[in-house]
């Protein structure tokens, strides 16, 4: 996991705790997992800003 043991992962746990705070940790994590959604479903549909693109410039 990015060459991260378990003990890296466990301090950075702890110092994100201490900085955020409990009650923060789930905001956080909730909001970087629909971020991390929705760049994953950009990039799993990247032709449609292109196809739409290509298109108009047929039209014209």
């Amino acid at each position: 996991m990015f060459g991260l043991g378990w003990p890296e992962v466990m301090i950075i746990g702890v110092v994100a705790v201490v900085i955020f705070g409990p009650k923060k940790i789930p905001e956080i994590g909730s909001a970087l997992g629909k971020t991390l959604r929705g760049f994953k479903d950009e990039m799993n549909n990247p032709t449609s800003e292109a196809e739409e693109s290509q298109t108009q410039q047929k039209d014209s």
